[in-house]
């Protein structure tokens, strides 16, 4: 197998600054220069991923998706991967910015996503890789370097990891849309939005302040703005989805 970093050795791939902005860090061209110096910065963030746990509002999207069951399609811009762990079933949860747990071939070698070994932990943000787990951040099939399954900022939306087209299509036919804790500042969820709205769906937008979606949903036929937290207001929508069978 060849080597994850070609001809480079660790002294040549390993960034030394003292602070990285996400716009620099989280895209193709740094990963490219610096493979490690991402790798490390992701796994400070799947470290800190790793500590949470979900919330009230995840639970209630859990409980939303066994009351509608093929009738629930939940679309997320969250990486830290709560969702999935609260319940919410994979085959219904569009990831379309990624999982932080997950890791691709760097070189498209196959479309498989594979999860992080159990041997890769997370790291302080002062702390480098081991040589063990440079060695496991390698792809299966090729024996090329790995990169985390994010959406960087220099990449386009695609079907196989983003779920770009079947978000779309979901939001042609939804009845409902509930929007929660968005700001708009990505392009698919303006377009879900955009394409629900022309085909009649009720929007709900829940922030605790006022943003491009709760404009758009209260200039909709049918549009809510619930200025409230998202835990407080899904589980009263679970509440009314509950009393009306």
């Amino acid at each position: 197998t060849r080597s994850p970093l070609g001809s480079r050795g660790l002294g040549d791939v390993y960034k030394r600054q003292k602070e990285y902005h996400p716009q620099e860090m989280a895209t193709w061209h740094m990963f490219s220069r610096a493979p490690l110096e991402v790798w490390k910065w992701y796994l400070y963030r799947m470290g800190v991923c790793g500590r949470a746990e979900p919330n009230r509002g995840h639970l209630a999207l859990v409980e939303m998706e066994r009351l509608f069951q093929e009738r629930f399609t939940l679309i997320t811009q969250n990486v830290d991967n709560l969702h999935l762990r609260a319940g919410n079933s994979p085959e219904r949860t569009f990831q379309i910015h990624g999982n932080i747990f997950l890791m691709p071939c760097a070189d498209e070698c196959r479309e498989t996503l594979y999860p992080l070994p159990a041997g890769v932990s997370g790291k302080s943000k002062d702390q480098d890789l081991t040589a063990d787990e440079i060695a496991l951040l390698t792809c299966p099939a090729c024996g090329g370097i790995t990169r985390p399954h994010v959406l960087w900022f220099d990449e386009s939306y695609n079907e196989v990891h983003f779920k770009f087209e079947s978000s779309l299509r979901a939001a042609a036919r939804t009845d409902l849309l509930i929007i929660v804790g968005t700001a708009g500042a990505t392009n698919l969820p303006n377009q879900v939005a955009a394409l629900a709205r022309r085909a009649g769906a009720v929007l709900v937008d829940i922030n605790i302040e006022a943003n491009p979606f709760s404009k758009l949903a209260l200039s909709a036929n049918q549009g809510f703005f619930l200025k409230t937290s998202s835990g407080k207001a899904l589980e009263e929508i679970l509440a009314v989805f509950k009393d009306r069978g």
